[in-house]
């Protein structure tokens, strides 16, 4: 994403838009939109920079039309309210992350699990995202923020804070058992704090000794550079880890951690990688071994989400940015440059 233009004069609401997948984005004027029945419109105060914004931009998500205004980290408060939404009022801080919406007819939404909604509604592709001053999103997508969590902090954690969030406490882990977070990063570094947070024996794995440091700042136990031998031999050596989360693109390093795992262990991905896994069937039998991918969650997992990183603590390492530098802010997470979100304010 390149520079973006001048901010639009006369007091207009402002929104970052791409016009087509090889497009500049752009800084324009937009006008406001009323909310329809079932939604609510936000002002928005902060949204966060995921990697996958990038993929919105670049319309590979089914639904997605140009222009695209990205952001699915969206924080801020509720300005309007569109006709037939209750248990919600004018003022209350409220969040939205990847679940922006669902149908609420299909099985996936009837048994709990609307993420998986096959009319999910993602800010960004199905409407205009979190990269501007005001979003209209379906009441159903409303996660309310504690008020001990400022709208900065808040953005990441409806997004990268969940994802892993929710995949840790859906796992076969149980406080005391050993659980590996593969990467530091945005996500990784999110994983770390959680892992520790929620009573686990925590293993940080990452490339490099001068990472050491950063791990058990952030709550490891224990450090694995993968740089320096066999991971899978290291987690051996601390009995095997019960679950490792695996938060980076590659497929690989989540390879190399199998037969680190204890017996019934777990192999859990939340980073998103088109390579193939090297594992065979022997591997999994021996032990009875699982390796799934865990999708992020709906708008009362990031509730919870939110609600436990009050309780434990945990938050985001965040850059903030105004809504005039998304350009460089999006730029610097896509280069691996971000320690380690990159969250766009608007000054509302």
């Amino acid at each position: 994403m390149a520079a973006t233009s001048p901010t639009p004069s006369g007091g207009a609401l402002r929104a970052v838009q791409v016009a087509d997948s090889q497009a500049t984005p752009v800084l324009v004027a937009v006008p406001p939109r009323e909310p329809g029945p079932g939604t609510v419109r936000i002002t928005v105060e902060a949204c966060g920079v995921c990697h996958s914004d990038l993929l919105i931009a670049a319309g590979l998500l089914p639904g997605t039309t140009y222009p695209v205004t990205p952001g699915h980290e969206i924080a801020g408060r509720i300005d309007a309210l569109g006709e037939g939404v209750t248990g919600w009022g004018i003022g209350d801080r409220v969040a939205v992350g990847w679940y922006g919406g669902s149908c609420g007819r299909c099985d996936a939404c009837r048994t709990g699990d609307a993420v998986h909604c096959d009319r999910l509604e993602i800010p960004g592709a199905a409407y205009p995202g979190g990269y501007a001053d005001s979003v209209v999103v379906p009441a159903v997508a409303l996660a309310a923020v504690p008020d001990e969590l400022t709208a900065a902090e808040a953005a990441p954690l409806a997004c990268a804070g969940v994802t892993v969030y929710n995949a840790l406490r859906r796992s076969a882990a149980r406080p005391g058992d050993t659980v590996a977070i593969l990467g530091l990063g945005g996500l990784g570094h999110l994983g770390v704090q959680f892992a520790r947070a929620m009573g686990f024996r925590t293993v940080a794995i990452a490339r490099g000794q001068e990472k050491q440091p950063l791990a058990h700042q952030l709550g490891a136990d224990r450090y694995i550079d993968s740089t320096a031998g066999d991971v899978a031999e290291a987690l051996r050596a601390l009995g095997g880890a019960k679950v490792v989360l695996a938060t980076i693109t590659n497929s690989d390093a989540m390879s190399a951690t199998i037969d680190g795992l204890g017996r019934r262990g777990e192999l859990i991905i939340v980073g998103a990688s088109p390579d193939r896994l090297a594992v065979n069937p022997l591997q999994l039998l021996n032990g009875d071994l699982k390796v799934y991918a865990h999708s992020s969650g709906t708008a009362v997992d990031t509730q919870d989400t939110l609600r436990f990183a009050v309780q434990s603590g945990v938050r985001a390492w965040i850059e903030e940015a105004p809504l005039t530098e998304a350009a460089a802010a999006v730029a610097k997470m896509a280069d691996g440059r971000a320690r380690f979100r990159m969250v766009l304010t608007t000054g509302r």
